[in-house]
């Protein structure tokens, strides 16, 4: 006969990791000579990596890793701001907590100038004045070039850098993959990155990124560790302050996964054997020290429940002897009041009726008989010890009395004292409290790294990352598509979910035609591939070559420049569609082209004020280039990351096709 096992509980407990301040290094003097090493920055959403552009294990890897967020206190000197890993613990001051990004793009260079400031002064650059080695930072796909000229205005005005070079951190992370595996290049595929704040779908033609056809999925891994977090604080009301954000962080770094069929894994969770050997319980601190008695043995409790009866029936008997020496004072005053009436003296006890609200003499003899009656009965229990008055006192027993207590004290035929309170201790239920700060995880644990898939589960009204895949490959050509498929790289802190690559792969198989091949990587390192990739490309490359911006390049041809290589974002030359006049306004034909062009003053009011401002689109600003045809000459005012293009000697069939910088 077979004996049915137990499944065994998985209990965890949370780490709740505090950092140490990053150390002060001294700069190796290989750093310095012959040349300045460069410094390799991988300026992450969710943690910033900086190191030596040197090969080597111990020069060869990030000399720090800290999360990308600054604490200071509202008034505090600059020189107190916590950065990164000086927060020991983040809970505390996680509403003080600034980042420098808005999603994945830089805004706040507030914070990223302190951010430079930590890396320089750990990595042993004392130089005050000036930063002397070349800089290679790694940027979003489609950065905007306003955040690009910002922040070569930062490196080259405050730090007095020599060169600088942008890259995408997925293209450092793709070839740099490619390139251990043997693989020739130039490089097609299609990468797939997910990190903190969203994922991207970026297509790789030849080497180079083609940034027309690039998506952007706003979903990430802050958004599974909200979702995780408002999942478990509805299931468990009385934990709240337990669930924070670190900890759901932790939960789904280490206790999460894919699954590759989410309809039939949670069909699979229906089972209560499955459920039970796959849940997750993770142990919250407590208290062991609980009140009196929680945790006590039966000779205890017994003996903790006989001093309160004894002290219930005492309390009782005193306020029973309360009550009846008040009834005993009423009555006397009564009385005294009664022998007024006696002696004759009229006016006096018809005052003393008045002042106890009394109407007649009847009314007064009425009391009297009353009050006696109670005083009598009072007597009577206090030396009788009557059981029936119990059940009128019950309701005034202490608040600090357990309900047993009460129910014992009402019943009018005390039993035995010992009887009572075995059979009381008998049927309380035992309370574990360590169960009772248990978190028990189950669902939750796939339901999160979901809404990579379906971010309708979190309410976001957008494709997941495979429909989006999907839209991306149908913009090529078969025989692009087979080339692109046949090289998916998975990169990025969000894909280090077990079961991610399974996922794709199931997906694709259901995406791609019958019999189509296709082939899913992983990136070796997902979080910090992007660093080792771009290390190698400042070894491959010396500054002053192409993909560098040196200082004279910047004050020549602006902060927007970009000096492009093959990891970095590349111009894109766009054809704006001719703006529709409106059906009201009345239109002119002219010499170029005969193109209609609006002429009331209203539209040219309109023009002038999108050209103006500097939230104006990009539609607005080719309005305003047309329209301007007619005017005299003037330098129309674009939007920030847009040049400004003279309107004069712009044709209407011209302005049509001006060409614009999205990188």
């Amino acid at each position: 006969m077979t004996t049915k096992t137990e499944p065994v509980c998985q209990i965890f407990t949370f780490r709740d990791c505090k950092t140490t301040p990053d150390p002060i290094y001294e700069i190796a003097a290989q750093c310095l000579h012959p040349s300045p090493i460069p410094i390799v920055i991988d300026n992450g959403s969710f943690q910033t990596r900086a190191g030596w552009a040197c090969k080597g294990d111990e020069l060869g890897s990030p000399k720090l890793l800290f999360r990308s967020v600054a604490a200071r206190s509202r008034g505090a000197a600059r020189s107190e701001t916590q950065i990164g890993n000086d927060i020991s613990s983040i809970e505390p001051l996680r509403w003080l907590l600034k980042s420098q990004f808005d999603r994945n793009v830089v805004v706040n260079f507030e914070i990223q100038e302190l951010l430079f400031d930590h890396i320089f002064t750990h990595m042993g650059i004392a130089s005050e004045a000036k930063v002397e080695h070349p800089m290679v930072v790694t940027e979003a796909p489609c950065n905007p070039l306003h955040c690009r000229q910002m922040m070569s205005e930062l490196l080259f005005e405050c730090y007095q850098v020599p060169h600088v070079s942008y890259g995408v951190d997925a293209m450092y992370s793709f070839n740099g993959n490619n390139t251990q595996k043997g693989l020739q290049g130039p490089h097609t595929g299609i990468i797939l990155s997910s990190g903190y704040h969203c994922s991207h779908i970026l297509p790789v033609i030849n080497g180079r990124l083609d940034a027309v056809n690039a998506k952007r999925v706003n979903v990430g891994g802050s958004q599974a560790a909200s979702y995780l977090q408002r999942l478990l604080q509805l299931k468990y009301p009385g934990h709240l302050a337990a669930v924070t954000l670190s900890r759901m962080e932790e939960l789904l770094h280490e206790h999460s996964y894919t699954a590759t069929d989410y309809h039939k894994e949670l069909e699979r969770w229906r089972s209560p054997e499955f459920y039970e050997r796959e849940v997750h319980r993770m142990q919250l601190p407590f208290s062991t020290k609980t009140a009196p008695g929680t945790c006590a043995s039966a000779e205890e409790r017994q003996e903790r429940r006989a001093q309160q009866l004894r002290r219930l029936q005492e309390n009782t008997a005193r306020r029973r002897e309360e009550k009846t020496q008040q009834d005993q004072e009423k009555l006397d005053q009564l009385l005294a009041v009664q022998e007024l009436l006696d002696e004759g003296l009229l006016d006096q006890f018809h005052k003393s009726l008045v002042e106890l609200n009394m109407d007649s003499a009847e009314e007064l003899q009425s009391y009297i008989n009353k009050l006696h009656l109670a005083v009598e009965q009072g007597r009577q229990r206090l030396l009788q010890g009557d059981g029936v008055e119990g059940k009128a006192e019950a309701s005034e027993l202490d608040p600090q009395m357990d309900e047993g207590d009460g129910v014992a004290l009402m019943d009018s035929d005390l039993p035995d004292h010992n009887t009572l309170m075995d059979k009381s201790a008998s049927v309380q239920p035992h309370f574990n409290m360590a169960e009772y700060h248990q978190l028990f995880v189950g669902t939750e644990r796939l339901r999160c790294p979901e809404i990579l898939f379906q971010p309708s589960l979190t309410g976001e009204d957008q494709m997941g990352l495979m429909e989006t895949l999907h839209y991306v490959l149908a913009r090529y050509t078969p025989s692009q598509q087979e080339a692109l498929v046949s090289n998916v790289f998975l990169t990025g802190g969000n894909m280090l979910y077990p079961g991610m690559k399974e996922r794709v792969e199931t997906e694709l198989l259901a995406m791609r035609p019958f019999q189509s091949k296709f082939q899913v990587t992983m990136a070796s390192r997902p979080a910090v591939d992007a660093w080792y990739g771009a290390r190698d490309w400042a070894l491959e490359q010396q500054p002053g070559t192409e993909g560098w911006i040196s200082r004279q390049d910047y004050e020549e041809k602006g902060g927007e420049y970009l000096s492009e290589h093959w990891a970095s974002n590349a111009f894109v030359s766009m054809k704006l569609s001719k703006p529709i006049p409106r059906p009201s306004e009345p239109v002119v034909s002219t010499a170029i082209g005969e193109t209609p062009i609006a002429t009331t003053a209203a539209t040219a009011t309109t023009a002038a004020t999108a050209t103006a401002t500097a939230t104006a689109t990009v539609t607005a600003t080719v309005t305003a280039i047309v329209t301007a045809t007619a005017t005299p000459a003037t330098t129309t005012a674009a939007a920030p990351g847009v040049p400004s293009i003279p309107s004069t000697t712009v044709p209407a069939t011209a302005a049509a096709e001006v060409p614009m910088l999205t990188s």
